[in-house]
């Protein structure tokens, strides 16, 4: 059911100017996206692991909270419903990211916040 490590989130006041930085640390290419809301979500791509940069939400994901990692697996939807009935709370999600990705956010039993990607 999961399958491996696929993305690490972090938190930024300005995700472009992050990412940016990042690309220019690691010589990869960054990959914008501009939600509904005009948000701006950043990613760069290293070692086949995706380090995204979201924006800061003062309630939910302030800057310098704990990156969340994202755990790739077959399903969503099965994989969020096992993780409920072990004992996890919902958080956010699930959302359509691009078509044929999705996400969702978990609190593990500790105050964990994990992620789930896949279609």
């Amino acid at each position: 059911m999961f399958n491996s490590v696929r993305t690490v989130m972090t938190f930024a006041a300005d995700p472009s100017a992050s990412a940016r930085w990042w690309s220019e640390l690691l010589g990869v290419p960054v990959k914008l996206d501009v939600g509904d809301t005009g948000a701006v979500y950043a990613w760069v791509e290293i070692g086949g692991v995706e380090v995204g940069f979201h924006p800061v939400d003062d309630e939910r994901n302030p800057r310098g909270g704990s990156p969340v990692v994202y755990w790739g697996v077959d399903e969503v939807d099965r994989a969020r419903e096992r993780l409920l009935a072990a004992g996890c709370e919902h958080h956010r999600g699930p959302l359509t990211i691009e078509p044929g990705r999705r996400i969702a956010q978990l609190r593990d039993p500790f105050g964990t916040i994990v992620g789930i990607e896949g279609p």
